[in-house]
């Protein structure tokens, strides 16, 4: 099982590992090319689950578009935010996160919402609507997604018990992520440096390769970090394509009507994947293949 509580699985998760671990023994005899096509099966469904937060905030917010009144006394957004932290009580309370993961969400909710202030005070993107949980015009339901990216990441390393090869030193890495979250103010009044950030990123990780598995008694399997990121990174635009589809934000193109964000945000996106790694990482350190921290 897990090499200690640091990333042993919640109660839910044991029973959802046990499960996987199940049907493989089960179908193993069934050839590889069954086996093969169970354990992406499994793969695709941790991720999932993996995602569930963000799930749950996407689905509020395309139900929130589609189904609330416009006359209610609530305000929208305001019910947003007290179903967003109903959602988050409801896995605490269920043991889907444990409180050490949870100071690192409310970490992302902190960076997020300062960013959502700044950005949306020089215009970058807006909010529509009005309501009483605001700051500085931005509702407080935004720092829930963010919280959602903070939250899949910590699930990812559990369920999957990532391991790395060469992993680049976390100071190193801190730098950087904080340089690249400087930048997203800085460039409103500097040179841009998302291009230089990128290419350091990709510098950085170049060597760094990815362990992961399905369940801890199957074989390892493996892909360059680089590549996790941008994964992620376009899932993540895929769910803000919803999000601003469902009215929760829209950037100055789509004030005229909706329209695809631009694929240049998936840079940015990228480079977000690097500050939500480097704090997770806090949590969960990098460990190799043997266990031993890197």
């Amino acid at each position: 099982m897990a090499e200690g509580s640091r990333r042993a699985f919640t109660p839910l998760e044991e029973r959802i590992d046990a499960w996987a671990h199940d049907r493989l023994e089960r179908l193993s005899s069934g050839g590889r090319m069954r086996t093969a096509l169970l354990e992406f099966v499994v793969f695709v469904l941790k991720q999932a689950w993996a995602c569930v937060f963000g799930a749950a905030m996407l689905a509020l917010l395309v139900a929130a578009r589609l189904w609330y009144p416009d006359d209610a006394a609530l305000a929208r957004s305001d019910a947003l935010v007290l179903a967003a932290i109903g959602i988050q009580a409801l896995m605490l309370a269920f043991r889907l996160e444990s409180g050490r993961e949870l100071w690192v969400i409310l970490l992302f909710h902190v960076v997020g919402t300062v960013m959502e202030i700044f950005k949306t005070a020089v215009g970058s993107w807006q909010y529509g609507g009005e309501g009483l949980l605001w700051i500085g015009g931005v509702p407080l339901y935004t720092g829930f997604m963010y919280a959602a990216v903070g939250s899949y990441m910590v699930r990812v390393f559990r369920l999957f018990d990532l391991r790395f090869d060469r992993y680049p030193p976390r100071w190193a890495t801190a730098i950087l992520a904080t340089a690249i979250y400087v930048n997203f103010f800085a460039h409103h009044y500097l040179p841009d440096a998302r291009w230089v950030l990128l290419a350091l990123v990709v510098l950085l990780y170049l060597r760094c390769t990815m362990h992961f598995r399905n369940h801890r008694a199957r074989g390892w399997r493996r892909m360059p970090i680089l590549a996790a990121f941008a994964g992620v990174a376009f899932f993540i635009w895929v769910a803000e394509n919803i999000g601003t589809a469902a009215g929760a934000w829209i950037y100055p193109s789509q004030t005229d009507g909706w329209e695809l964000v631009s694929a240049a945000k998936l840079v940015s996106w990228f480079l977000l994947m690097i500050i939500s790694v480097v704090l997770v990482t806090f949590v969960y350190r990098p460990r190799g293949r043997d266990g031993a921290a890197r």
